[in-house]
């Protein structure tokens, strides 16, 4: 039965799968192979928006490099997936911690519950925006598995109504938007197991998109060597053996002589390993790195070699 009042009806994301019709039946084998055979979609969705996401990289690397940041923009299971990337990025790649952030509806406290109408206040999105301090320089994702949160629609008019670059990333069509956005990437990933509930495969398919777009972005300036971390911080004992694994692996030095080595440095794994190989001081082999655009292998072959 169609209500015309009811501008949810026709998302894909909110009609019933025809694959699970029996949910309440099955049994939890059942259960787990029906989904495992449902998340598939979200795969194929992101295989289906490849060359989109390639350019989103471009994009934000482009930006990191010339002195943006990216911000994310979600309500609910949306935004807690931008916040979960956001936290990541500075122990993984050592980049400042506001390099990349999360604007949530109903702000941080809606990391553990909901906050009634957060995601509905339009004009709270727009202000976020100003609270922020978004300027022209920065990339906004705005994340909305509907693609109609008033909350993520009010940050990306605001937003790109001040030259910030604008993504809207959603798991339906849009139709009805009155602003310009600079790149709307859809993962068309259906309807779900559970009719509406997008933290299911429309959040695994948001979720592996923004892996890709911050790993991407920060391969491409200089984050990386070959497939190492070679700028994280040092704030775990798991980092700090990865940091001496990684040191001694392109050193060839024992473990003792690695952790002398990176405490010389200052715990960078980059500094390190080139300053090592180039017999270089820390202070000449960082001005070499920031010559390189930061990339390692950038710096080692125009020293010679690689």
């Amino acid at each position: 039965m169609s209500d015309p009042s009811d501008r949810y009806a026709a998302l894909s994301t909110e009609q019933p799968n025809p694959a699970s019709l029996e949910l309440d039946l099955l049994s939890p084998l059942e259960l787990v192979d029906l989904m495992q055979r449902e998340d598939v979609r979200a795969l194929d969705a992101l295989q289906r928006v490849r060359e989109d996401l390639a350019e989103c990289i471009a994009l934000l690397a482009d930006r990191f490099r010339n002195g943006g940041r990216l911000f994310y923009a979600g309500a609910g299971t949306s935004g807690r997936l931008g916040m979960l990337d956001a936290t990541e990025c500075p122990p993984t790649f050592g980049v400042p911690r506001d390099l990349v952030q999360a604007i949530l509806a109903g702000g941080h406290e809606c990391l553990v519950r909901s906050v009634e109408g957060a995601e509905d206040d339009g004009e709270s999105g727009e202000r976020a925006v100003t609270e922020r301090g978004i300027t022209a320089k920065d990339v906004v994702v705005g994340i909305a598995a509907s693609s109609t949160t008033p909350f993520v629609r009010g940050v990306l008019r605001r937003a790109g109504g001040i030259g910030a670059s604008t993504v809207l990333l959603t798991c339906n069509e849009v139709g009805d938007l009155d602003f310009p956005v600079g790149k709307i990437v859809v993962l068309q990933t259906g309807p779900e197991v559970l009719a509406g509930s997008t933290r299911l495969k429309a959040g695994t398919a948001t979720k592996l998109f923004l892996n890709r777009l911050t790993t991407g972005a920060m391969v491409r300036i200089g984050k990386v060597y070959r497939n190492r971390m070679v700028d994280l911080y040092l704030t775990c004992d798991k980092l700090r053996e990865r940091a001496i694994r990684t040191t001694r692996e392109f050193t060839g030095l024992p473990r003792e002589e690695a952790i002398e080595l990176l405490e010389r440095v200052g715990g960078s794994v980059k500094v390190a390993i080139f300053s090592h190989l180039k017999s270089l001081s820390p202070e000449e082999a960082r001005e070499r790195l920031d010559s390189a655009g930061g990339h390692l292998r950038r710096a080692l072959q125009d020293f010679g070699g690689d």
